[in-house]
């Protein structure tokens, strides 16, 4: 077990207060949030028990004690299936493989989606394949294979920056997600090699890699400035590939009619004689 669970435990009560669980609040604490002495009390564990688990050098963990945790410490369903996913590994070694490939059939849907700009992610968020205006919106096709992940690009591309207006929001959304995946894939070389490399080289990354912050990119919108189309307002669906458990199909879907739609057609009207 490496620190990641606790890790996870320590910054989960540190958000809490005492009077939010039902305690009284003595005085001033030396530390935010919850005591260990407090958290263990109210999930009816031993206090050296919680400490081994906190210090990672407890025994297995059973799932009845890690659902007390997650209740203690208020854990929405996303983090409580990552508190079960980094306590209880399933010990099966992942080895290095070249990226997954991704079905015809899923490339022809994505190439049947002319309106709309469309990608397939890996579980490190590589940018496995996409359509036309997928490539013409985020510029895929420019970028090295070796290098073609959309975390590495928000963090290492000071473009980024321009590109995704709300560039903060984004970036916690996407690391977030990152944690998510690494949590039930904790021996996957890629993800491993991805947060070191960008831990070296990106404080921002670094400080919201340890705010332990985890949540699916399930849904919603993202606004960008694209240097062709202008801004952009984007709704966007992240759906699970058939057969493909470990690929997500994203897929933004701007109102027909609107400004951004009529942006898109555009952009894509340009982009086949204008891809690299």
């Amino acid at each position: 077990m490496d620190g990641t669970l606790g890790d996870f435990l320590r910054s989960r009560r540190a958000r809490l207060q005492p009077q939010e669980v039902g305690l009284p609040a003595h005085g001033r604490r030396r530390v935010p949030g919850l005591r260990r002495e407090e958290v263990a009390q109210l999930a009816g564990v031993s206090v050296d028990y919680y400490i081994r688990l906190e210090q990672g050098r407890g025994p297995s963990v059973s799932g009845a004690v890690l659902d007390a945790l997650a209740r203690v410490l208020r854990l929405d369903e996303q983090e409580h299936a990552y508190l079960h996913a980094v306590a209880r590994p399933s010990g099966r070694r992942r080895s290095r493989r070249a990226a997954p490939l991704v079905r015809p059939g899923i490339q022809a849907l994505l190439d049947s989606m002319h309106h709309t700009p469309a990608f397939v992610l890996g579980p490190a968020m590589d940018v496995l394949a996409w359509n036309t205006l997928g490539d013409a919106l985020n510029g895929f096709s420019r970028v090295p294979p070796a290098r073609r992940n959309v975390v590495r690009q928000l963090f290492l591309d000071p473009d980024s920056r321009v590109f995704y207006p709300d560039w903060t929001a984004v970036a916690a959304q996407t690391v977030a997600n990152l944690r998510l995946n690494a949590g039930t894939r904790p021996d996957d070389p890629a993800l491993r090699e991805l947060v070191g490399e960008l831990s070296l080289e990106s404080e921002d990354f670094r400080l919201l890699w340890a705010d332990h912050q985890v949540k699916a990119c399930a849904y919603g919108a993202k606004r960008v400035h694209h240097p062709v189309a202008g801004r952009l307002t984007l709704p966007y669906e992240s759906l699970s590939v058939p057969a493909e458990p470990e690929q997500t199909l994203v897929v933004y879907t701007p109102e027909p009619g609107s400004e951004t739609a009529q942006r898109l057609a555009l952009l894509g009207s340009w982009a086949p004689a204008h891809t690299v």
